[in-house]
């Protein structure tokens, strides 16, 4: 999943990520009224009541339409409040648990055939829209459909497209279903996910043994239009009305831009006895927009924790100058903030991306991956707290089995390449291209923290003779942006954490079209090719080795600059409960926070 661009060039990645489990893990949840206990860094067991304030940094939310929702942050909010999903992960401050599937729209977690092509969900009684009407098969159909269309639902997850068993047009990337709003393709479309009842099904194109997971992303149920004429808004959905809710919260208002807010409040319809997985508990959700500036502010709010911000918690990680006085060392709280402030392992690799296509020249590209001053920019977004470099997209915490160094910065350019870059290796580089050096524009989430490491990277590549300007983009807008090709430049941050803890979820869609987040516009046929036979492997150790050469290949064609696998701190009120972070998303685990009483 793409990392949110509040959090771009702050902190990231490491620790240690499960080996993929399709078993069932408890989940039941206790009403907010009986004070059940749940796991907690910051003590006490849950109650009902008052009101949790998130502080935020961006003017409005990537996304807030199910069907496009792609940070951690924001799947993890929503899917705790107003989205259910037909399985959710296991809220849990242990990070193999946390990674684990229980079902929640639905009765268990799936059944598949004898090849993985076929699988079946069934939905449990009770799960309701706000109106108080059943939420339906139909509607989880529905949902599915409105991600293939593309020209209207952009920016969010891509598998449906990817797995569903629908033809292809003639490019073998773009799917022959246009989606609901045009109708083209639709028979496709209805033969590929059918209704019977209470049980969807859904019929793949290939053998994926871990479908299940995929269920998370991007297929949430939306009103069908047939039974909900109206609801759906298409491009607008979520933004000119809100989203209507299958979960206990409701929302209330959405205003965005600098000062705006996003109220949540109880959502009377849900009932309680069809969701194990959601806790509850506080009875009103605040989300305060405070824009780029804000980080410092809102670190010395939660610092202070007085009078209502005793009750917030942050959306955004802290700022690198306030990380020294939260924490003792880069794993270790502060004792004045023990249990409520934490230094953890989070889901995201973090990034330069290269439009292929705008910087053509391999040798070029070198060029701009061996100038760039990684310990400077390191140092900058806080030194040892941001973790260890990176050397490639896959992570090193999804396994020793999946993860294999690719040798970047010791030998995958013909020399070791230091921290703080080679200028003069760089220069012998665009010598070898046969070019001049080039003139290049950098985009990146407006903050202030963000600025400075641009500043870093157009000094260092400056002394290789590269000349980058600075395109500073409003954070909540970002991906919008980049991914516009009128709009978008030569270079720019990125930010990426596996779907579900399989390799699958990181090639795929980084490098490849088809897989609908490759910001480098590779689109290389043979590519291609290898992606699709290392998918179709159903030898879990060949594919894995599969994924670590495509890897490696992409870091020696330069698609883009690996810059940190890192550790992210984050810093919630001291009258927040169950504070902790979720490995599922490198997020908080919203459906357990509660205010103490």
């Amino acid at each position: 999943m793409v990392i949110s661009s509040v959090r771009l060039l702050r902190a990231v990645v490491v620790g240690a990520v499960v080996a993929l489990t399709l078993a069932a893990c408890g989940g039941a949840s206790q009403a907010p009224s009986g004070g059940s206990p749940g796991p907690s860094a910051s003590g006490g067991g849950g109650q009902a009541g008052g009101k949790i304030v998130i502080l935020s940094t961006a003017e409005q939310f990537d996304q807030i339409d199910p069907q496009r929702a792609y940070t951690g942050e924001d799947l993890a909010f929503f899917g705790s409040t107003i989205y259910r999903g037909l399985v959710a992960y296991v809220a849990s401050p242990d990070e193999a648990t946390g990674l684990t599937l229980q079902p929640d729209a639905a009765t268990d977690l799936g059944q598949h055939n004898a090849d993985a092509t076929q699988w079946k969900f069934t939905l449990r009684d009770g799960v309701t829209w706000q109106d108080g009407s059943d939420v339906t098969c139909e509607d989880f159909k529905y949902g599915v459909s409105r991600t293939f269309a593309t020209d209207v639902i952009n920016q969010g997850p891509t598998y449906a497209i990817a797995y569903l068993d629908i033809p292809y047009e003639a490019d073998g990337q773009t799917s022959t279903y246009k989606g609901p709003y045009t109708g083209v393709g639709q028979d496709a479309f209805d033969t590929a996910v059918t209704c019977d009842g209470k049980t969807i099904t859904f019929n793949l194109n290939r053998p994926v043994i871990d479908f299940n997971f995929t269920t998370t992303l991007g297929m949430f149920a939306v009103p069908n239009p047939t039974d909900h004429p109206g609801v759906d808004t298409g491009e607008t959905y979520g933004v000119a009305a809100p989203p209507v809710s299958d979960g206990p919260y409701k929302v209330d208002s959405y205003t965005t831009g600098n000062g705006g807010k996003l109220i949540m409040s109880r959502n009377d319809k849900w009932d309680r006895a069809s969701d194990t997985v959601r806790k509850a508990y506080p009875d009103t959700w605040e989300v305060d927009f405070l824009g780029g500036d804000a980080g410092a502010a809102i670190d010395q709010r939660l610092m202070q924790s007085s009078g209502a911000d005793a009750n917030a918690i942050g959306y955004a990680g802290i700022e690198p100058q306030d990380k020294p006085t939260v924490f003792t060392d880069a794993h270790t709280a502060a004792s004045q903030f023990a249990g409520r402030a934490f230094s953890f392992l989070d889901i995201y690799v973090r990034y330069y991306w290269i439009d292929v296509n705008k910087v053509p020249n391999q040798k070029i590209r070198e060029a701009m991956a061996v100038a760039l001053d990684r310990g400077a920019i390191r140092l900058n977004i806080g030194g040892a707290f941001a973790g260890d470099y990176a050397d490639g997209l896959i992570k090193p915490n999804l396994g020793a089995d999946v993860y294999a160094p690719t040798g970047w910065a010791t030998d995958l350019f013909g020399q070791a390449i230091p921290e703080n870059g080679d200028p003069e290796f760089a220069k012998k580089l665009i010598q070898e291209s046969g070019e001049a050096a080039p003139s290049l524009t950098f985009d990146f989430g407006d903050t202030p923290t963000n600025g400075k490491t641009a500043a870093i990277v157009i000094s260092s590549l400056a002394k290789a003779g590269i000349t980058v300007t600075a395109n500073p983009i409003e954070p909540g807008q970002y991906y919008s942006v980049v991914f516009d090709p009128a709009k978008a430049h030569e270079f720019g941050t990125g930010g990426w954490g596996a779907d579900w803890p399989n390799a699958s979820t990181v090639i795929p869609p980084l490098l490849t079209q088809k897989g609908g987040w490759d910001l480098s516009k590779k689109d290389d046929p043979a590519f291609n090719a290898k992606v699709d036979a290392a998918a179709a492997l159903l030898d879990i150790g060949a594919q894995r080795k599969a994924w670590q050469d495509l890897n490696k290949e992409s870091m020696l064609n330069v698609d883009v600059i690996p810059t940190f696998f890192g550790l992210a701190q984050d810093l919630g009120g001291s009258g927040i409960g169950n504070l902790y972070r979720w490995s599922a998303y490198g997020s908080w685990a919203y459906s357990e926070l509660y205010v103490k009483q």
